[in-house]
């Protein structure tokens, strides 16, 4: 898909554009959105989350546009730093790509993307939203990053494979269309 630099820093753009509104989702409505209206007695998550003053991050309340930032500014620096590079070196020490059909090949770069992004973004969110109001301890860290890589990996390998890597190939397909020579 991408064929230089340039094209793979959009490709990355556009992938972390979608992944991180769709985690956040996830995480605010999917996961901690029922405690999150228990706890305020809101009728909503957006109305609790406004009810609480934002959404708890660095040990203070933030306002979700804060969070999206925060999160899209790791997540494309690891994207392009790590994941990228580093998924396709692994896909490629089990595929050819020049011999394995494309959706194949694909396929195993996503979940190789899916095997170092999640372990990694669930660190930096352990660390992001650690309970520091009680103190910092090394086993309520590691217990909340495994709970975080239990809940965000199926999600993260359904999501990439199903949905987000289709729609991020094809809106990189529309930028970079190759035009038609006659």
């Amino acid at each position: 898909m991408p064929e230089n630099k340039f094209q793979r820093m959009i490709f990355a753009l556009i992938t972390v554009i979608i992944t991180v509104h769709c985690y956040v989702f996830y995480s605010l409505y999917v996961i901690n959105g029922a405690t999150l209206m228990e706890v305020t007695g809101a009728d909503s998550v957006l109305r609790a989350i406004n009810a609480q003053g934002g959404v708890y991050m660095f040990g203070r309340m933030l306002p979700i546009w804060a969070l999206i930032l925060i999160e899209f500014c790791f997540a494309y620096a690891l994207e392009c730093l790590l994941g990228s590079p580093c998924s396709f070196k692994l896909a490629c020490k089990n595929f050819n790509p020049r011999e394995t059909h494309p959706v194949l090949f694909e396929s195993a770069v996503i979940c190789a993307t899916v095997g170092l992004m999640v372990p990694t973004m669930s660190f930096l969110a352990a660390i992001f939203y650690y309970p520091y109001y009680n103190g910092f301890h090394i086993l309520t860290f590691l217990a909340n990053w495994l709970k975080l890589v239990c809940y965000n990996f199926p999600f993260a390998f359904f999501s990439q494979l199903f949905f987000i890597q289709p729609l991020v190939r094809t809106i990189f397909k529309l930028i970079f269309r190759k035009k038609k020579t006659r």
